[in-house]
């Protein structure tokens, strides 16, 4: 019997039996078919960028809290005014009203100690008195999340650019601003000075309840201050009482304790008396050329329009053309209303350090040279105004206001 031995074909002429060629593997689902390691790897690498690209645009783009320290090598630092440079201004209202709170805390604390009592104000002070406060505070203002220096700058520069609001900071403007915080320094401490001296609390101080300071006996051999002003003389307290009530409240009191910044002309007299009284000779109430040359003119010639320099050659050419143009009535002698022109010049006023003030900041944040500050400007310089202390790793740093 003869048999057919040749594999049995199915219907769709495949041989049953036959291997499956690779036209079978293409016909089988994608899912089934295992990727090569190149395209794994491709998939892996792309997958990795497109993730970056993404974390990088959330952190630029989102409203994420600024850096807690911005500026490694810069750190804002507090002190309590009194041992401040006594003409620092300060820049933010903010930082002034901190440092007031640890100046008064440091004065409750010596009037506790017994350390403040009429006649002992303006003494030295420990400075360790308040080193604990002044860290807290400082740990505040260098704590980006709770104050932002950037910020605060952008929310202080409409305030300043007034006169006009023209999207840029004058000198003017900023020396105006300087010298309205300059004043409320001044203010506050003065009402101090007045709270501790008036003794029957009726918001005005008597000749008789003020003492001068305990240490003025250093001057006593002349009377006065290192400043060369009479602290304890009854004619200084008359002529602060410009309504001549024989008491001095909280304006006049200030006057008295600061009459560089003055406008009441009997106390402007009084202090170009002191002038002529500190170089008086020969006691005529009035200053020779000598007297001027040899005790006032080295104390102005700085400020003199003629631009005198240091070197004169020994020559006093420059004092006899300066002693000229404050002699107004030629009498060869200069009286105390003649010295009102320069009295400005040897006691400086909080106009003069605020102005000083504002041009030096500008000469460090006018990036563009144009003479003013644009809120760029500002915000790129903020430690210029917040006047920072640098580590030794910023080594150009130089301020020359502290």
């Amino acid at each position: 019997m003869n048999y057919d031995l040749s594999p049995v074909k199915r219907k769709d002429g495949q041989r049953a039996g036959a291997a499956t060629d690779d036209s079978s593997d293409m016909a089988k689902p994608a899912a089934a078919r295992k990727p090569s390691a190149a395209s794994t790897v491709a998939l892996t690498l792309v997958l990795a960028l497109a993730s970056a690209v993404l974390l990088f645009l959330l952190l630029r783009f989102s409203p994420s809290s600024p850096s807690p320290n911005p500026h490694p090598h810069r750190r804002l630092r507090l002190r309590p005014r009194a041992h401040a440079h006594h003409h620092q201004i300060p820049f933010d209202p903010v930082v002034a009203d901190i440092e007031r709170r640890l100046e008064d805390r440091e004065w409750e604390r010596l009037a506790a100690a017994g350390l403040h009592a009429p006649g002992m104000e303006a003494a030295p002070v420990p400075e360790d008195l308040t080193d604990g406060e002044v860290d807290a505070d400082e740990d505040y203002i260098n704590d980006a999340a709770r104050f932002n220096v950037t910020l605060r700058v952008e929310a202080l520069f409409p305030k300043i650019d007034v006169d006009p609001a023209d999207g840029a900071v004058t000198g003017a403007e900023l020396a105006a601003w300087n010298l309205a915080n300059a004043r409320r320094e001044v203010l506050h401490r003065t009402a101090r000075e007045l709270e501790l001296h008036d003794r029957d609390h009726d918001g005005r101080v008597a000749y008789g309840e003020y003492e001068r300071p305990s240490w003025a006996w250093r001057f006593d051999d002349h009377n006065s201050t290192d400043d060369g002003v009479g602290w304890w003389k009854e004619e200084h307290f008359s002529a602060a009482d410009m309504d001549g009530d024989g008491f001095l409240n909280l304006t006049e009191f200030n006057d008295f304790l600061h009459p560089a910044d003055t406008t009441n002309p009997k106390l402007i007299h009084w202090l170009c008396k002191e002038e002529v009284r500190e170089r008086d000779k020969d006691n005529d109430g009035k200053l020779n050329f000598q007297e001027f040359f040899n005790g006032l003119f080295y104390s102005i010639r700085h400020y003199d329009d003629e631009g005198l320099t240091d070197d004169t050659g020994g020559s006093d050419a420059p004092a006899k053309k300066s002693f000229s143009h404050l002699d107004l009535d030629n009498d060869g002698l200069l009286s105390a209303d003649e010295l009102k022109p320069v009295i400005g010049n040897l006691h400086p006023s909080e106009y003069f350090y605020a102005k000083q003030q504002a041009d030096y900041v500008i000469s460090q944040a006018d990036t563009n040279k144009d003479g003013q500050l644009s809120m760029n400007e500002m915000i790129e310089n903020p430690y210029v105004f917040y006047n920072a202390l640098f580590t030794e790793d910023d080594y150009g740093f130089h301020d020359e206001l502290r």
